[in-house]
């Protein structure tokens, strides 16, 4: 017998879902507040599920394997073995889940486990599409959508990309310091190193194909059937990372390009949310 939504467990489990995010993902959580009621904490329960995984990989847990592999066997028609994949099946008895994009999701996080660092654009758009563009597709399965799947997966997986690349531009030096580098080598080696002050350039570049994928991501928003205003508010919102990041001069300081509240509800305001 299924859960309901008022059970005690779930209850707990939704309570994590919305603290995690407002915690550790402002944007995000602001953008939140605009998806419809009925839809908005199953977003949130989506939401704990990408970010544990990826904090466990991340912070080099020895459990984050294990996990992967449940959520590998769950995509592959298996039963639910893990926290992450009990809170899938839930949502899978009220929305489409498309499983082939969440298992993509976890080979994204193998990648990270590997440490592997991208050689070409190519690898950086593929990881891209792994850890973001995913979650980008199965955004939209869960928000529903009307159009050619094809076109909403594209589009969406775009907008996801777009978001992880500026993602990596931001977090330039807190990667650096930990011994990540999400920038081609090759690219690096054209343009220059990510070091603050001799990064114009290779920023300038980044920045150019970030704005092409949120240009190719927004244009699906209106295929999706709810959470319209919400998504182009995240997209409106974290694009201004970008504009940021120019503001400060192309990385002639290290640290992270931080856009306030403020800004983030004006240029909503602006986008016309």
């Amino acid at each position: 017998m299924l859960l309901s939504r008022r059970e005690p467990e779930s209850d707990a489990e939704l309570v994590t879902a919305r603290s995690t995010t407002q915690r550790v993902a402002r944007t995000f959580a602001l953008a939140c507040r605009l998806l419809p009621r009925d839809v908005r904490d199953d977003v949130y329960r989506l939401y704990l599920v990408f970010r544990t995984l990826d904090d466990l990989v991340d912070d080099g847990d020895p459990r984050a394997p294990a996990r992967l592999a449940a959520l590998e066997r769950w995509c592959a028609g298996g039963p639910a073995t893990s926290r992450e994949t009990r809170t899938l099946t839930g949502l899978a008895t009220r929305h489409d889940l498309p499983r082939d994009a969440l298992a993509d999701f976890a080979a994204g996080m193998r990648d990270d486990l590997d440490g592997r660092r991208p050689a070409r654009e190519e690898d950086v758009d593929a990881y891209c599409y792994r850890v973001a563009g995913t979650v980008g597709i199965v955004m939209a399965y869960v928000l529903g959508f009307t159009g050619e799947p094809a076109e909403v997966r594209r589009t969406a997986a775009a907008l996801g990309m777009a978001m992880q690349r500026t993602n990596i531009l931001r977090d330039l030096d807190e990667d650096a310091a930990v011994g990540r580098c999400y920038v081609a080598a090759e690219t690096a080696a054209a343009l220059g190193p990510p070091l603050p002050g001799r990064r114009e350039a290779l920023l300038r570049d980044q920045i150019a194909r970030a704005d092409a994928l949120y240009d190719e991501g927004v244009r699906g928003i209106p295929l999706l059937a709810r959470g319209r205003f919400a998504i182009q508010a995240a997209a409106a919102m974290y694009r201004e990372i970008l504009r940021q990041i120019e503001r400060e001069g192309y990385g002639l300081r290290p640290g992270r390009a931080v856009v306030g509240t403020r800004r983030k509800l004006a240029v909503v305001a602006r986008s016309g949310v």
